[in-house]
């Protein structure tokens, strides 16, 4: 009876286990058939982790190859919220908020989310980084990115502009080119260990193509004098706001821009839209009497008058159907040459009026004033000049001496080029080429004619007039010694809200270019509303002088010394 009991006991133990043993063989077989895809595509999950492996952004250079971006190493911490208890969640959250000065509620949203991957900071600084390692948060990893630096600061700060925190341009060249500098994204898949600790294995990779690179115009050097003297200027006459551009007269290059007030360009996240504003290319401003050129080179081309006719000057007070023209000194009878020094606004109008509304209108757009001259940056404007048929009986009294007509100081500098450079009127560009990782030219601009303007016999006599404006007229603080000069002053009223011209705001002006037997340069200079002294004579004509004298110069130093580079590499 004890034998048959156990035997049967044995037959029981033996058939569960049996069994126990077929049912471990469908589950195994259920699977490795049904289940396979979905249990393998959760490892991988676990012990794969995809990641973008971002580009490197294309470098932009001066003329001289001097960087003024440059990329920098940081690292970008991310988390895998899929892998992590509640209690590492909270816990994380506790001891990050300190340290990355996020709010409790922010990394909450980001860490309760159902990822496997998620950004928690993008390029924080190496003391953060150093202090989150240290505290060995489950689940927590670095990735090394590269975040943008600009090393000079302030300096070209609207004509770089800033890429953001994902590299991507936003503000200047960073915005206008970044199709070119951003490069392509790459991804990797990375492996992890069963603590989920990454390593340094990738299963694939798809490497990322860098950016190309930049060259500008621009010459550092010549960017700095201009600024500097700008930045004086702002500051002591105590104005709105700034502009200076050097140019290149016969190229159409742009060697400096600058504007005031400016910003830095490592922190730009609080900046304002005035401070970022490139007031130099897309500010509207009466020119007043710099805009006498104009009117200057119509009479001549036309050959209406000669330097040395005479023009009667009413002694200061002349009318305008009814409007009375008024100048700042009273002057009787003046020859051309010296309405033009003087600055007569009288004799310009009776110049004007010989001429005629059409004539006059001809010269304002030939001189490429009321359209865009095409510069590589955005937000140009094209300035505004009403057609004659639209001008009242006052305006032949008005445009001729630079109102009722917007500009820029990009047109105005492209104007006083065609004086310096013999009658031509050249394209403005700052963008010299763009090039790939290796060297190669991918993209390059050439100095580009835009149309005729006025005969180089008119562009020798204009500046032979404005020489004489710089020695015996209102521009003699734009004196250099040692090197001639030719320029304009300008002192122009400025709207008030009633549409009245204000007696206590004015835009203070000067153009000119140096030396005037060979134009190295051409530089236009623009206050906007300084006080309390306010003439372009005296407010501009200095920052000319004082720039001038430094970039001719620096330039003519460097020419003489890649001379003689050049002659020393064919020895």
């Amino acid at each position: 009876m004890h034998i048959s009991n156990y035997r049967r006991k044995c037959e029981a133990v033996f058939l569960f286990l049996l069994l126990f043993l077929i049912f471990c063989i469908l589950r195994l077989l259920y699977i490795q058939i049904f289940r396979s895809n979905y249990l393998a595509e959760i490892a991988n999950k676990q012990h794969n982790l995809f990641a973008e492996l971002e580009p490197f952004r294309g470098i932009i250079y001066d003329i001289n190859f001097k960087p003024q971006t440059l990329n920098l190493p940081a690292d970008s911490l991310y988390a895998s919220p899929n892998m992590m208890t509640e209690k590492d969640k909270e816990a994380a959250i506790f001891q990050l908020s300190g340290i990355l000065n996020f709010s409790k509620d922010y990394l909450r949203g980001r860490l309760y989310r159902k990822k496997s991957f998620i950004w928690l900071a993008r390029k924080i600084t190496p003391e953060q980084a150093q202090a989150i390692k240290k505290l060995k948060i489950k689940s927590l990893g670095f990735l090394r990115e590269s975040k943008r630096s600009y090393p000079n600061t302030y300096l070209a700060s609207q004509i770089i502009g800033f890429a953001g925190i994902d590299n991507r341009g936003l503000e200047g060249i960073e915005l206008y080119l970044d199709r070119y500098l951003m490069g392509e994204p790459g991804w990797g898949i990375f492996l992890r260990d069963a603590r989920q600790k990454r390593l340094d294995i990738y299963q694939k990779m798809v490497l990322p193509k860098d950016g190309m690179d930049v060259v500008l115009t621009i010459d550092q050097v010549v960017q700095y004098i201009a600024e500097r003297e700008l930045d004086k200027a702002y500051k002591t006459h105590n104005a709105k706001g700034a502009s200076i551009i050097v140019m290149d007269p016969h190229t159409g290059r742009i060697l400096a821009l600058a504007n005031r007030p400016t910003y830095n360009l490592n922190e730009y996240s609080n900046v304002s839209k005035d401070q970022t504003r490139n007031r130099a290319i897309c500010d509207l401003f009466e020119p007043g009497s710099v805009f006498k050129i104009v009117t200057a080179s119509a009479a001549l081309e036309e050959k209406r008058i000669t330097e040395e006719d005479k023009i009667f000057c009413e002694n200061g007070s002349y009318r305008v159907a009814n409007h009375t023209l008024h100048d700042h000194t009273s002057h009787g009878w003046l020859t051309f040459r010296e309405v033009i020094e003087q600055s007569s606004n009288i004799g310009t109008t009776k110049i004007a009026q010989m001429l005629g509304p059409e004539i006059v209108y001809k010269y304002v757009r030939l001189f490429g004033f009321g359209s865009k001259l095409g510069i590589d940056l955005q937000g140009e404007i094209s300035g505004m000049i009403k057609e004659p048929r639209f001008w009242s009986k006052t305006s032949i009294g008005a445009v001729p001496i630079g109102q009722e007509v917007g500009v820029t100081t990009l047109q105005l500098a492209s104007a006083l080029s065609v004086i310096a450079n013999g009658g031509q009127l050249m394209k403005p560009y700052i963008i010299e080429e763009i090039r790939d990782k290796q060297g190669r030219v991918i993209k390059r601009t050439s100095p580009t004619l835009i149309r005729k303007v006025i005969s180089l016999d008119t562009a020798a006599r204009i500046s032979k007039m404005l020489t004489g404006v710089v020695e015996e007229g209102t521009g003699r603080m734009a004196q250099i010694p040692g090197l001639t000069s030719a320029g304009k002053t300008g002192t122009a009223q400025k709207l008030d809200a009633n549409g009245a011209y204000s007696h206590d705001k004015f835009v203070a002006s000067f153009i000119g270019f140096a030396p005037v037997e060979d134009p190295v340069v051409t530089i236009v200079v623009s206050l906007d509303e300084p006080h309390p002294y306010y003439f372009g004579g005296v407010v501009a004509a200095p920052v000319f002088r004082n720039v001038a004298a430094d970039v001719v110069r620096y330039l003519k130093t460097k020419q003489s010394l890649d001379t003689q580079m050049n002659s020393l590499s064919h020895q």
